[in-house]
């Protein structure tokens, strides 16, 4: 009877979770007993990290010819139900059929969610890059802009949160309402973070290369208050500034998909499932968390994991190797991260490259551009269709390091 590896999700995590299961099942001699299958609405890897960008096109590249090159079924749908006691999940398919599907493993890969608390008008008003199809509505949404009367208000956008998103979309907004709206147009950006400084997670050491670049971009830094309400007509603050603004962009952070709550026992203030060092999902017999979902450790030195791509992809092939290593009698293999790099993109002004995780700047400018381009552009894009060059970068213990 032919065993069933499970993987919710095709995101970073997801992808590299099947293409390191389907080594593994193959590096056993087992692919004819062994079967991975993706559940995901559509066989694509969206390229969330680039969503702040102008530009698109190319953003979701498909993967059905990858995974039929290792051997990987995909089902289109969406997992709406883990049912632990039984090993078996239950499946939307794009269809409306609801479908349980059982598993000896389950990789749970679902990536995460944009943070959107009770604020009145977030939901009617606030745009985001948080999915491919929002950032193409605030596209279109910026795009329009240029049929409108010429106000302050037009020409203003704000945006919700000085985080790595945050300082990202903002950066490159100056330069892209003048592509709407005109060469000489009086724009303004804003930047809206309630912590007392602006990126608040990346600590003191590059802050002052950030606060320059923005400041060169042209990026006004609004801190120590927060949103507390939105409409068409802008944001009023919670120490009552009003900041008039036809465009308003939420990026404040990000929460585990809610299929983490159906894992049982704790789960951290982001909701995500603690790891053990393999990824097996603490107290849950043969689940695997990994990406966005997973609480895991990086080092012994306290550093978990943080919710981005560059953990997702070596969190990815961990779980999916283990998943399929404890099916066929492979060695496991226990997370491990030390390396740990940043690469902030600060449009015009360049990017910012920094390592370790108290952020020590490495590269500026023009220098540290070359390595985001690097990044958004090849080392993070799905692998050609092809077995065995697949198979080579697909070990649990790769880790691109820049």
């Amino acid at each position: 009877m032919t065993q069933q590896i499970v993987i919710a999700g095709s995101g970073f995590a997801g992808l590299w979770a099947a293409l390191s299961a389907a080594r593994a099942v193959a590096l056993a001699g087992r692919d004819g007993d062994v079967a991975v299958t993706v559940v995901s609405p559509a066989p694509q890897l969206h390229i969330r990290p680039r969503l702040y960008e102008a530009v698109l096109e190319g953003m979701a590249p498909d993967l059905a010819a990858l995974f039929e090159a290792v051997g990987v079924r995909h089902v289109p749908g969406v997992v709406e139900a883990i049912h632990a006691d039984r090993r078996a999940v239950e499946i939307t398919g794009n269809d409306g059929a609801r479908v349980t599907l059982p598993y000896d493993r389950f990789v749970l890969a679902a990536g995460s969610r944009l943070f959107t608390p009770a604020i009145p008008g977030l939901a009617e008003h606030a745009f985001n890059v948080d999915q491919l199809d929002s950032a193409r509505a605030l596209d279109a949404h910026l795009k329009a802009l240029a049929a409108q009367p010429e106000t302050a208000a037009r020409n203003t956008v704000v945006v919700a949160g000085g985080g790595f998103t945050g300082i990202e979309t903002a950066a490159e907004m100056p330069d892209r309402l003048r592509a709407i709206l005109g060469p000489d147009a009086k724009v303004r950006v804003v930047v809206v973070e309630q912590a007392p400084a602006i990126g608040p997670d990346l600590g003191p050491v590059p802050r002052p290369v950030i606060e320059q670049a923005l400041a060169e971009c042209g990026v006004e830094i609004v801190a120590g208050t927060a949103v507390a309400a939105i409409d068409a007509d802008g944001v009023t603050t919670t120490t009552g500034e009003r900041i008039a603004a036809a465009t308003v962009v939420w990026t404040a952070g990000a929460r585990a998909n809610p299929l983490a709550a159906q894992i049982s026992g704790e789960h951290d203030r982001f909701g995500r499932v603690p790891a053990d060092p393999f990824l097996r999902a603490v107290g849950s017999e043969g689940i695997f968390v990994t990406g966005d979902v997973a609480r895991a450790a990086t080092d012994d030195l306290g550093n978990v994991a943080a919710m981005s791509c560059q953990h997702a992809l070596s969190l990815g092939r961990v779980a999916g190797h283990n998943a399929a290593a404890e099916l066929v009698g492979l060695p496991i293999h226990p997370y491990s991260q030390p390396k740990y790099v940043t690469c902030l993109d600060l449009g015009p002004w360049g990017a910012l490259f920094t390592e370790g995780w108290d952020r020590q700047v490495r590269l500026t400018r023009e220098e540290g551009k070359a390595v985001k381009r690097e990044i958004n552009t090849k080392w993070i894009y799905p692998p050609q269709p092809d077995r065995d060059a697949v198979f080579a970068i697909a070990n649990p213990d790769y880790v691109i390091v820049p």
